[in-house]
């Protein structure tokens, strides 16, 4: 049975007033004669360990560094967001929006319907600014089931987090031998949300992982907040490459075009939309990136997942000097253990869709064995434009898609806005 339309306004209305608490509590928190500093806010007082820094005087600076990996999905974002976990002063997050999606995907169809793409976004963006700010209490907003007493299992991918996989915020210390999604989810206990955010205060810079902000220009409201300095790195891949993977890893999803994959004839009902969007928002974000716009200049890096590929450390080192941090050893270390080995047996209990140990230079095209050129024809005809400003070169026929000894990814530099 349909809702009357003022049962649809109301249910807007809160939630946008979940939006106007957000701004409120952050504006309430920021007040004072210390501007542009993180001070202790009363809503955290019933947790003893902030009362007892609030007791103190305690003040902390924002972290002078705000990094966000802005890409799409299966689009190396998992293997690149590591290059950045691996600093051991970056407070990294992995995917927090997955929340706020959750949040409204769970919703009732009703609120669903009422609820424009603004909305979502927006809702983007009060979590993003919050968690760069360090209030990780923030996210108890959206996270199912709600935390209690600030203590939470469900929070998404947490073993991606070298910080929230370390003291303070685990007990246990980590097998150095090890990546944290083999040993975290078995040895750390619920995630307490006050100690993640005194960790990330203590970190002194923060990078979060997004696949779900659609094009860079929603971002903007951001890079021109004054409390952020902002750094995004757009984070794109060849098209043809993000389809193969995700059919890989989203079988049930993928399951028309695995068909025509393998009969070489296609299904009436296969879904062209998802792979047509995909390309017209990396389109989008890299035409608005590369204009040299005000509110971007200097904030915006464009990397292709093939260039860090094929050069880990080198692009890595690129990288590091974009968003003005030293690449210490540690990082060396981790670029050299997951890119020029291949995966042994012992690690195979950890290597899943997020995995990120391979031999890069020998998968950074590999999906060229594995799609028919029927399917890659058809990616490069709605994705014409954006293979051309990426520097993706397309193939004429089935025995060039096959031939590895011929790249199709273009010698091209992008300029990085200063």
């Amino acid at each position: 049975m349909e809702c009357s339309w003022k049962t649809v306004l109301l249910l807007v209305c809160a939630s946008l007033g979940v939006q106007y608490t957000a701004i409120r509590t952050l504006r309430d928190s920021l007040s004072g004669p210390c501007q542009g500093a993180y001070r202790c806010s009363t809503r955290h007082l019933k947790d003893s360990r902030w009362r007892s820094l609030c007791d103190d005087g305690w003040t902390v600076e924002f972290p002078r560094k705000h990094i966000l990996l802005f890409a799409t999905t299966r689009s190396g974002s998992s293997f690149t967001g590591q290059l950045l976990n691996q600093h051991p002063q970056v407070f990294y997050v992995f995917e927090p929006l997955f929340h706020v999606q959750q949040a409204f995907t769970n919703s009732s169809s009703r609120l669903r319907r009422s609820l424009d793409r603004r909305a979502l976004l927006g809702a983007y963006r009060d979590l993003l600014l919050n968690l760069f700010t360090c209030d990780l209490h923030f996210m108890e907003n959206y996270i199912r089931p709600e935390p209690q007493d600030h203590l939470t299992n469900s929070f998404f991918r947490r073993s991606s987090s070298h910080a929230l996989c370390s003291p303070p915020v685990c007990s246990e210390e980590g097998d150095a031998d090890l990546p944290d999604e083999a040993w975290c989810p078995k040895k750390c206990a619920a995630l307490n949300l006050t100690l993640a955010s005194m960790s990330c205060l203590s970190r002194g810079h923060v990078a979060i992982k997004t696949v779900r902000v659609p094009e860079v220009g929603d971002l903007r409201t951001l890079t021109e907040d004054p409390r952020l300095d902002l750094k995004i790195i757009h984070l794109v891949r060849d098209p043809r490459a993000v389809l193969a993977s995700r059919m890989m890893a989203f079988s049930d999803q993928f399951r028309a075009w695995k068909i025509w994959n393998a009969t070489g004839r296609q299904p009436r009902y296969v879904d062209l939309s998802q792979i047509t969007s995909t390309c017209k928002d990396m389109t989008a974000s890299a035409e608005t990136g590369l204009q040299r716009l005000a509110w971007l200049r200097g904030r915006y890096m464009p990397v292709r997942y093939e260039d860090l590929a094929f050069n880990p450390e080198k692009k890595a080192a690129e990288i590091y000097r974009f968003v003005g941090l030293t690449m210490e050893d540690r990082v060396r270390t981790w670029i050299e253990k997951n890119t020029k080995s291949n995966v042994s047996s012992s690690t195979s209990e950890w290597n899943h869709r997020y995995s990120t140990r391979r031999n890069s230079r020998a998968t950074a095209e590999s999906w060229r064995l594995g799609l028919s050129f029927d399917i890659v024809r058809t990616v490069q005809t709605l994705c014409n434009d954006t293979l051309a400003l990426l520097g993706y070169k397309q193939v004429q026929s089935a025995a060039e898609l096959r031939n590895l000894s011929h790249t199709l990814v273009e010698n091209m530099t992008f300029e990085t806005l200063t």
